[in-house]
């Protein structure tokens, strides 16, 4: 639910940093996370002054060797590769031969603009380089070909190993204490996020990295626009000190961990803000898409929520649901929709008239005993009544949602203004007119009068509604007090219609209160 697809003017969301933890590859890693207007930055950074390596292997002091060590744990705390002994600090020669088309399969780290040697981060498996068996993450290439990268910067070095022809011989050396770095730079990548869809878009384009970063610095973008920012979802979390972010397709996630439950909600509050400054631009953008399309349906409210649902095994648990609300309705998406064609292909439709908030508040969770907060729907459907269990983050939300569903539904009912329904009375096929404003009308289906209009055949105004039920099948009855009973048959399931009754009823009385 966020990111920026629009500059109209808005106030701008803050910018904060400080160093938390992400899990990645099932352990917890210090990064730096950046917040900005519209992403989450997290960022692997060695501090190279500290680390101590010169752009050369020379400098070997045990001192400056600690500060790398040292540097390096800072980041990871996975165990280092078993390598060979004899490698460790030796100079080694390994010549590789390059296949047709696919280069050496190496990619490399490092320059003397950046106070470091050339150092190998990745290898690709299966390439040139990973069948020699005798290179690793972490070797430091000091020669190609016999021309010195000592002192060569990032960009020398990539020149030299694209010009150094089909057999290349590298000179290397293996730097124990930058390995670690690298197995956790790479890990960020795991979290995923690599595509990115703007606003009307039917397929994905790469997110741009638009910070600007040196070959040794690894950072990871998380985009907030339409992001699912949680908390205690997929990862329980007795002391709340976790935040999630799930991606808008669902299928990546990131877990960050603050020190205390103090400045979770500190960060979560920054992020959340954030992104709610970019859910108004987003819902913008989203009427401005839709309003050049059929059937047009302005978007009020939109965003994240968690549904309760049942797994296989009948225990609830809760799954990320998208919802909007429209002026008529209420969508629910399995994942944020981008395009007209996804806007108008809904999971779940349910009409707005005919749907109530029934619950609106804090309750015990049934899978971890924590209080939560959750509002419910119900809608009545030709299906019966189909009910939603909601769960919200805090209480802004949850006056926001509820809200939003009640007023949609009020407003809705004061459009329609009056809905037509077939049923059957005493025996006679009629036609139930239901009134915002004069309450019922039944009429004869047949005309049987000069003026050609169907005879009323009784009128009922709201006031004297004492009581309504129904069977759940076909059967509606009114009580109208001294009016007396109807008996209705709908000849199919009276739910919407009774909804939409309890929904005028509401509106009414709303209406009156505001009124007064």
């Amino acid at each position: 639910m966020t990111g920026v697809w629009g500059r109209g003017k808005m106030a701008s969301g803050a910018g904060r940093s400080g160093l938390l933890e992400v899990y990645i590859r099932q352990q917890w890693c210090k990064v730096l996370v950046t917040l900005n207007e519209d992403s989450l930055i997290l960022s692997l950074d060695e501090n190279t002054e500290n680390a101590g390596l010169s752009n050369g292997t020379n400098d070997s002091s045990a001192s400056k060797k600690g500060q790398a060590a040292s540097a390096a744990n800072s980041v990871n705390t996975s165990p280092p590769d078993q390598l060979p002994e004899s490698i460790a600090g030796q100079k080694r020669f390994v010549r590789i031969v390059k296949e047709e088309q696919n280069g050496l399969g190496i990619s490399i780290k490092g320059g003397k603009e950046n106070k470091m040697p050339i150092l190998i981060s990745k290898i690709f498996k299966g390439l040139a380089a990973d069948k020699t068996e005798a290179l690793y993450v972490g070797d430091a290439i000091l020669s190609v070909n016999a021309e010195d990268l000592r002192e060569a910067t990032h960009d020398e070095a990539v020149r030299s190993l694209k010009r150094a022809g089909k057999v290349v011989e590298l000179e290397v050396k293996y730097l124990r204490e930058v390995t670690p770095y690298f197995r956790k730079a790479t890990g960020l990548n795991d979290l995923g996020w690599g595509q990115h869809t703007n606003i009307g878009a039917g397929d994905t384009s790469p997110i741009k990295e638009n910070h600007p970063q040196s070959p040794w610095k690894e950072k990871k973008t998380i985009p907030l626009k339409m992001c699912y920012l949680c908390r205690n979802l997929t990862m329980p979390d007795a002391d709340n000190r976790t935040l999630e972010m799930h991606s808008p397709d669902g299928k990546s996630s990131c877990i960050i961990r603050a020190e205390d439950a103090s400045s979770a909600d500190s960060w979560y509050n920054a992020i959340h803000t954030n992104a709610a400054l970019l859910t108004i631009q987003t819902i913008a953008e989203v009427n401005k898409l839709l309003s050049t399309g059929p059937n047009v349906q302005q978007v009020k409210h939109m965003g994240w929520l968690a549904e309760q649902v049942h797994n296989e095994q009948g225990n609830p648990t809760w799954k990320p649901v998208f919802m909007a609300v429209t002026a008529t309705d209420f969508l629910l998406f399995d994942t944020a929709p981008w395009s007209k064609e996804e806007w108008a292909t809904p999971a779940q439709t349910h009409p707005l008239i005919c749907t109530r908030l029934v619950h609106s508040g804090k309750q015990i969770s049934p899978l971890g005993g924590n209080a939560i907060l959750t509002f419910g729907t119900r809608t009545g459907s030709k299906q019966g009544v189909e009910a939603h269990m909601f769960r919200v983050e805090s209480q802004r939300d949850l006056s926001q949602w509820s809200r939003t569903v009640v007023q949609g539904a009020h407003a809705a009912a004061a459009h329609v203004k009056e809905v037509n329904v077939a049923v059957v009375w005493q025996r006679q096929e009629c036609k139930l007119n239901m009134h915002y404003d004069s309450g019922f009308m039944l009429y004869s289906a047949n005309t049987e009068n000069d003026s050609n209009k169907p005879n009323l055949l009784w009128h009922q105004p709201f006031e004297k509604l004492r009581m309504s039920a129904d069977d759940g099948h076909r059967l509606l009855w009114l009580d109208f007090g001294d009016g007396g009973e109807q008996e209705l048959d709908l000849q199919s399931c009276p739910k919407p219609l009774v909804f939409i009754l309890h929904t005028f009823l509401s509106s009414k009385v709303s209406r009156l209160g505001l009124v007064a």
